[in-house]
């Protein structure tokens, strides 16, 4: 079943370029550093900024060159919009002065900032209209709570935890799982005012088209 509208071409054509930046931006590092000692191509693609990043680029180019209209696709939009959402987030309340292993910093500025804004006005731009329900929220809400299993089960086997609020060895873990459900909380709350705004433009469209019916 088809839902929302259909991007205009400009917008395509932005998603095309933003996509391929993605690409170039989550590409740079693995392949200008990966054949040295020091560099880590698990920990790289275990950080949720790269993994959410990865999702965003692969959303842009096939929305950029196919645009597709079904709900799963407008889900999948709403999910890249979100994660990319949260990684900006939390990079500038939590991260900003935090040594995330980014020392270009045209990527961290891209991948950070640029990308998280640029999905979020992508999601703007062109409405999905999926409305707001616990059901979709908490569909968007797996991935982070597997990332987070999934970081904490591989951080006492590689000795490396991505983020500092992911890591018991500094804080314990009771102070780390109260941070952890705050988290959680505010993704929540970032999930259900990403629905919300994608369905803000959808009721006045289908007003508008049924007066001109009428």
């Amino acid at each position: 079943m088809e839902t929302g509208v259909g991007a205009p071409w400009w917008v395509r054509g932005l998603r095309v370029g933003f996509g391929v930046l993605g690409v170039v931006v989550v590409l740079w590092l693995p392949v200008r550093d990966g054949g040295n000692a020091g560099f880590s191509v698990g920990n790289y693609f275990s950080y949720f900024t790269i993994e959410s990043n990865v999702l965003g680029a692969v959303v842009l180019l096939v929305g950029g060159v196919i645009d597709p209209r079904g709900r799963r696709w407008q889900v999948a939009r709403g999910a890249a919009a979100l994660y990319l959402l949260i990684t900006g987030v939390v990079y500038a309340v939590l991260l900003a002065n935090v040594d995330v292993s980014l020392t270009d910093q045209w990527i961290n500025h891209t991948l950070h900032r640029v990308q998280p804004i640029v999905m979020v006005i992508d999601w703007l731009v062109v409405p999905a209209g999926l409305g707001v329900s616990a059901r979709l929220v908490g569909a968007w809400l797996i991935y982070p709570a597997v990332y987070g299993a999934y970081s904490l089960i591989r951080g006492p086997i590689v000795d490396w935890y991505p983020y500092p609020f992911l890591d018991p060895r500094t804080q314990g873990y009771p102070s780390m799982l109260i941070g952890l459900v705050i988290l959680a909380a505010v993704f929540a709350l970032l999930a259900a005012a990403v629905a919300w705004v994608g369905d803000l433009r959808e009721p006045r469209r289908a007003e508008s088209g049924v007066a001109r019916r009428g």
